[in-house]
């Protein structure tokens, strides 16, 4: 089967990489990867976090141009740091807490209907609204409550107001304390290997992971879920779709991706032009579909530019598996989507 995607990269860069010895790898390499791709997005996380809450705590209403525009600039923050699934970000879920979806049993919605509906005073108390169902907190939980019709009639204006500061505030401190982590422990702990990881190998793999994570997460979630079969096509299962985001959201993950996969192939430049051009093909391919929120997969043309699409990051997810990770020497392993 050919390969619409880096169908050279095996010829041109393979079995160099092969060659290029573990060894020979940049040593700053990681402190590059924390300095200019993991530290500054998850900064970008807490301050664009911060100014969500503030806008809510000004303008609470669903309606507001203000408030949506801040909830829209935290979501991309979120999303540019969302592969990043390792350290800080496991501690308490915080992850999940920032990001409860696929939510394939619609519980997000009932755990705010069951605040709503018993204006639940446990959204005054802040450290308190930590404990209750992760389904009723972060980016999606706050979607619902600025963009999904019913919700936005339930209850009273007052505690919907109250329950959207209290997410926001929720959202802004998950992001805080993740920031903090990654500034004040974790950073050193991947910078000077033997506690949490006990070479430098094992965290060029941390971070390889993270890359092949970020990808998985493009082709079996944010277009497999909504790309469901022929038959059965599934387009109110796309992510954020109320809002509008869908597509967004894979533009801002490829863009992503793609600077973490520049870093970690700056040792070899032959494939890192290689692996450029191809991120750079699929994005176009992403912007070109023109289709915010993936309706197109229940119609055949658009579906075929959509499976399409999905296609090309799955070839890229594959090469880069037989390119890059013998190039820094490791493999995928199991990765955050992996479960125990």
């Amino acid at each position: 089967m050919t390969r619409p995607i880096l169908s050279h990269i095996l010829v041109t860069a393979f079995s160099a990489t092969l060659a290029l010895a573990p060894a020979a790898l940049r040593a700053d390499m990681v402190d590059i990867a924390i300095d200019s791709h993991i530290l500054p997005g998850f900064h970008r996380l807490a301050d664009r976090s911060r100014v969500l809450s503030e806008t809510a705590n000004r303008d609470c209403d669903a309606n507001s141009v203000d408030l949506r525009a801040a909830y829209g600039t935290a979501f991309d923050a979120w999303v540019r740091v969302s592969h990043l699934r390792f350290g800080p970000t496991e501690t308490d879920n915080r992850a999940f807490a920032l990001a409860f979806w696929p939510d394939s049993r619609g519980k997000t919605p009932k755990a705010l209907n069951a605040l709503i509906r018993k204006n639940d005073p446990i959204i005054d108390d802040p450290e308190a609204y930590t404990a209750v169902s992760i389904a009723a907190r972060g980016f999606y939980a706050l979607e619902f409550l600025l963009f999904d019709a019913p919700l936005q009639q339930a209850g009273t204006d007052t505690y919907r107001c109250a329950l959207t500061r209290t997410i926001a505030r929720d959202i802004a401190a998950t992001s805080a304390a993740i920031d903090k982590d990654w500034s004040e422990r974790f950073a050193e702990e991947m910078r000077q290997p033997g506690a949490r990881y006990q070479s430098e190998a094992e965290i060029r793999q941390e971070l390889f992971k993270a890359l092949d994570t970020g990808l998985q997460i493009l082709v079996d979630m944010r277009l497999g879920r909504p790309l469901g079969t022929y038959d059965k096509p599934r387009p109110k299962r796309a992510e954020a779709y109320r809002s509008g985001r869908s597509l967004r959201h894979v533009v801002l993950s490829l863009e992503a991706l793609a600077d973490l996969a520049m870093i970690l192939s700056a040792d070899t430049p032959d494939l890192g032009d290689d692996l450029a051009k191809a991120f750079a093909t699929v994005r176009a391919h992403a912007e070109r579909l023109e289709d915010p929120v993936f309706a197109g997969v229940a119609a055949p043309g658009p579906r075929l530019r959509i499976e399409a699409l999905q296609q090309d990051i799955r070839n890229l997810r594959e090469e880069i598996g037989l390119t890059l990770g013998p190039a820094l020497g490791v493999g995928v392993g199991f990765n955050a989507l992996d479960g125990d």
